[in-house]
């Protein structure tokens, strides 16, 4: 089982980070973007730290408060609801 939670943590990290990269490479290209609620989402599930990464990285959505507070949020939270979990 726990191999299983590492794994999907994993790839919704990496779905997050990919999911930055992509978005900031259309904003460049003038292509149709990739919703900033996916974006949320996906952090939400699981892929907080990979969003974060990403953001940081390409420096995009690091002006919106949305995504510069709501990531880190997210991202506490789970800690959060990790060690209460882990703690039981």
């Amino acid at each position: 089982m726990k191999e299983l939670l590492l794994l999907y943590l994993l790839l919704i990290n990496a779905l997050g980070f990919a999911l930055m990269l992509a978005d900031k490479w259309k904003a460049r290209k003038n292509l149709w973007r990739i919703p900033e609620a996916t974006l949320m989402t996906v952090a939400a599930l699981g892929g907080s730290i990979g969003s974060l990464l990403g953001m940081y990285t390409v420096r995009h959505k690091t002006k919106h408060r949305k995504f510069t507070v709501g990531i880190p949020l997210i991202l506490g939270l789970q800690l959060l609801l990790a060690v209460f979990l882990l703690s039981r």
